[in-house]
């Protein structure tokens, strides 16, 4: 078993602490991701794991014990025989798909071919947990994706328990059986990255999950003739389905966050509710085009067809996907009506 518990575990640097208590367990086999912005706490974590950082207190196990040529190098530092050696590289070469490279010099490798016989080296210890740290930061984009890949299907051949640190959120979503969110050394949402997506915690995951960002609306739930309704500046006021309404019955009055991914802004069902959106950069991608503008004094992203006709200084209405939007409490960020 390699499951992995972190119970309790904080970091201080000095007087600073990085590290507020922390609690995560990661399943055996599990590829569990830490994401999120310079400075949040993931690095720190993964090096506490790995033993290269002493936490300042709490507990850390891997199964059930506590942490206290290139790719056979750290084999042969510990006197590992020649054959042993020699067997191990062959397979770890089988499984990355090096076998026609191991007579080659590092610099006559590709970037993602060094990145897969840095694997190898680990792959020959046997560990009981992969840790990577930020492993596809210097490579292009178009070979960060084929990595992308690559990492995936390597720890699906070897079933092992992996915690990989990444900024990108992209990078966590895509590999992750399950994404951490840290945020100021805290887990601000532990889940699948579905889940994260469609269900954010609060403000923070909401705003850094998805590319382009999330839209936010500062407004007050209010209770009139056609029910429950939100209203905020820019000419903003629409009636919330009777389910929402339920949900959010009690913070009536309350100032409130409205959230609305850019993808929930092209339905085409006339009977929903609209905005108007000042526009102020339109960015073609192909398959759609993103509309940058405001509504109100809100920075605002709409998706609309590719074969939209709009231009900067428009104003347009865009509808709004009532059953796909998001909630937050102004004072806290918590989600409400989930």
């Amino acid at each position: 078993m390699s499951q992995v518990r972190l119970e309790q575990v904080t970091k201080s640097f000095g007087s600073v602490t990085v590290i507020p208590p922390l609690d995560l367990s990661i399943a055996d086999r599990e590829f569990v991701v830490l994401v999120g912005p310079s400075g949040c706490g993931k690095t720190t974590t993964l090096r506490m794991i790995a033993g290269l950082e002493s936490a300042t207190s709490g507990t850390i196990r891997i199964g059930e014990r506590t942490v206290a040529g290139n790719i056979g190098y750290g084999m042969k530092v510990r006197g590992t025989s020649k054959s042993d050696i020699e067997k191990s590289v062959a397979e770890a070469a089988r499984i990355l798909n090096l076998g026609a490279y191991l007579n080659r010099k590092p610099s006559a490798l590709s970037g993602g071919q060094r990145q897969r016989v840095a694997i190898g080296r680990a792959i020959v210890r046997q560990p009981d947990v992969f840790l990577f740290d930020e492993p596809l930061s210097n490579l292009d984009a178009k070979l960060r994706i084929e990595m992308r890949t690559e990492i995936k299907l390597l720890h699906r051949r070897l079933q092992t328990t992996a915690v990989y640190v990444t900024h990108d959120q992209v990078e966590a979503m895509t590999m992750a059986d399950r994404v951490v969110v840290m945020n100021q050394g805290r887990i601000e949402q532990a889940a699948d990255p579905i889940t994260l997506y469609e269900a954010p915690a609060n403000l923070f995951v909401a705003a850094f999950i998805g590319a382009p960002s999330m839209n936010f609306i500062e407004g007050v739930l209010e209770r009139g003739d056609a029910g429950l309704t939100f209203r905020a500046p820019g000419d903003v006021a629409f009636p919330l389905a009777d389910e929402m309404a339920r949900k959010l019955g009690a913070h009536i009055g309350e100032a409130v966050v409205l959230g609305i991914r850019p993808e929930h802004t092209i339905a085409t069902d006339a009977g929903l509710p609209k905005i108007k959106l000042k526009v102020r950069d339109i960015e073609p991608l192909g398959p759609h085009t993103l509309v940058l503008g405001k509504v109100g004094s809100a920075a605002f992203t709409a998706q609309v067809h590719a074969a939209s006709r709009i231009s900067p200084d428009d104003v347009i209405e865009v509808p709004i996907d009532i059953g796909k939007v998001h909630f937050f409490l102004k004072a806290t960020g918590e989600a409400v009506g989930r």
